[in-house]
C-alpha cells in the first residue's frame, strides 16, 4: 500500500508539473516579446476590433468650398485632423461627426442662425457620405458601424455639439433626429437656454438643466438619441443623471483626479455613470490630459487672439491660414508641454478602476482642439492601442474600449425609446 501511495503521489505531482508546463510558455513569451513583436500584436488587435472615435468638428470643415473629405490633407498645412484616407490609415471605422456651433446671442435671431448653420453642417455630412459611398456609409443605428466595416468601409454617424441650434422649440429635437443626430451635446462653453456650462465666466444661470433643458433631456429619450453630458458643469451632470431614462454618456470627457480641469468627471461622477450604465469617452486635448504650468503671457496672448477672431464658418480662406498661422506662432513662442498617450492611457487607467472596464471610450475631439503628441490625427490613432497592449489590456477590453461600450450604450438608448414610444401609444 506504501508503494502505491507513492506512486499515486508522483503521478499527481508529474501531472501537476506538466501542466504548469503548458502555462509558462505564455508568460515566457510575454516577458521575452520585442517591442516590435507588441506593436505588431496590437495592431493586429486594432483592425480586428471595431474602432469608433465619438467626437470630431469636422463638418465645420466640411461646409468649407471646396474642402474634399475624400483627399488626404497635411494636417500641418491645413490644421485638418480627419478625411477618409487618413481614417483608414488609421484602422478608424467609425465616427461621430458632431456640428458643432458656438453660443451666440440667445434671441429668435441667434436661435435661427443658429439652426441655419447646424442643418448646413449635417446636410453637408449627409451629402458627403452620398458622393463617396464607395468607401463611407452614413450610420443610423447601432450595428450599422459592424455591417458597413464588413463592407469595407467607414460607418459615419451624426451628433451636434451645443444644444444651442434647438433655439426654445422642443419640435427641433425631432426634426434632428430625422435628419440622423444620435447624440447632442447639451451645452457647450457658455450656458444656453438648456443648462449651465462647465466654463461659462459668468457662473450658472439655471443650476444644471433649466426647465426646458428637462423637457428635451425628455425627448431626446423618446426618440432614441444619446445624452451627451460633456461641457455641463456638475450640477448638469447630476441633474441629467438623475433624470434620463436611459444611459448618458460624455462624448469628450477625461479624469478630474488625473487632470484637475472643471470640464473632466471627478471620482462620484465615474461611480454614478457605472451605476447608469452609461460611458465616458476619453478625448486628446492637452488641457484635460495633463496639467500645463502658468503661463500668464501665453495666457493673454491666446485671449488676444480669439477674441479678435471671426467664427471659422464665416471666415475666407485666407483668414483661415491667416489664423492657424498665428496659432502656430503663439504656441512657438510660449510652448506648453506636450500631451502624450501616456497620458491618455493614465486616464482610462482611472476610469477604468474608478468606473469598470464597460465604461470608458474614446472620443478624440479632432478638429475641435484635439490632437497631442503620438495622436495628432486620425493616422494615428492606432498608438492608443498600442500603449494599451503595452500596460496588459487584453483584446477583450480594448474592443470595449474603442467601441463596445459605446454601441452598447446606444442600442439601449434605442431600446428605451421603443419602450416609451409604446408607452406613449398605448
Amino acid at each position: 500500500m506504501s508503494s502505491l501511495r507513492h506512486n499515486c503521489l508522483l503521478v499527481v505531482i508529474l501531472v501537476f508539473f506538466a501542466s504548469s508546463c503548458k502555462e509558462k510558455p505564455a508568460a515566457t513569451d510575454s516577458k521575452t516579446e520585442t517591442e516590435e513583436e507588441l506593436v505588431q500584436r496590437a495592431l493586429e488587435i486594432h483592425k480586428r476590433v471595431l474602432t469608433l472615435d465619438t467626437h470630431a468638428d469636422t463638418p465645420l470643415r466640411m461646409i468649407e468650398p471646396g474642402f474634399d473629405m475624400a483627399e488626404r490633407h497635411d494636417p500641418n498645412e491645413t490644421g485638418s485632423k480627419v478625411d477618409y484616407p487618413r481614417m483608414k490609415e488609421g484602422d478608424l471605422d467609425a465616427i461621430f461627426f458632431a456640428a458643432f456651433v458656438a453660443q451666440d446671442i440667445r434671441d429668435d435671431d441667434g436661435n435661427t442662425r443658429a439652426k441655419a448653420l447646424c442643418l448646413q453642417m449635417i446636410d453637408s455630412v449627409v451629402a458627403s457620405t452620398d458622393r463617396n459611398s464607395d468607401i463611407v456609409g452614413l450610420a443610423l443605428n447601432p450595428d450599422d458601424a459592424y455591417a458597413l466595416e464588413k463592407e469595407g468601409k467607414r460607418a459615419i454617424y451624426i451628433g451636434i455639439e451645443n444644444g444651442y441650434p434647438i433655439g426654445d422649440d422642443l419640435s427641433n429635437v425631432e426634426l434632428y433626429f430625422n435628419k440622423g443626430v444620435r447624440y447632442i451635446t447639451l451645452v457647450h462653453s457658455s450656458n444656453n437656454d438648456l443648462a449651465d456650462s462647465a466654463t461659462d465666466s459668468n457662473g450658472t444661470e439655471h443650476g444644471g438643466l433649466s426647465t426646458f433643458g428637462e423637457k428635451v433631456v425628455g425627448e431626446m429619450n423618446r426618440l432614441g438619441i444619446m445624452v451627451d453630458v460633456s461641457h455641463g458643469n456638475d450640477s448638469l451632470f447630476y441633474d441629467t443623471i438623475s433624470l434620463s431614462k436611459a444611459p448618458i454618456i460624455a462624448s469628450h470627457s477625461n479624469a478630474r483626479v488625473v487632470t484637475d480641469h472643471q470640464r473632466n468627471m471627478t471620482d462620484d461622477m465615474l461611480k454614478l455613470m457605472a451605476e447608469n450604465g452609461g460611458v465616458v469617452q476619453l478625448t486628446m486635448l492637452a488641457d484635460y490630459l495633463r496639467t500645463a504650468p502658468p503661463n500668464a503671457a501665453r495666457d493673454s496672448a491666446m485671449t488676444e487672439l480669439r477674441a479678435n477672431m471671426k467664427p471659422i464658418s464665416e471666415m475666407t480662406d485666407e483668414e483661415r491660414a491667416e489664423i492657424r498661422k498665428s496659432f502656430q506662432e503663439l504656441n512657438e513662442k510660449y510652448p506648453n508641454p506636450p500631451a502624450t498617450v501616456t497620458h491618455v492611457v493614465n486616464h482610462i487607467d482611472h476610469i477604468v478602476k474608478i468606473a469598470g472596464i464597460d465604461h470608458v471610450g474614446i472620443g478624440c475631439d479632432f478638429d475641435g482642439g484635439g490632437g497631442i503628441e503620438g495622436v495628432f490625427d486620425a493616422s494615428e490613432v492606432m498608438n492608443i492601442t498600442i500603449e494599451l497592449v503595452r500596460r496588459g489590456y487584453t483584446e477583450e477590453a480594448i474592443e470595449k474600449i474603442w467601441g463596445g461600450n459605446l454601441i452598447r450604450v446606444f442600442k439601449e438608448v434605442q431600446a428605451i425609446a421603443e419602450q416609451l414610444q409604446s408607452e406613449g401609444a398605448s
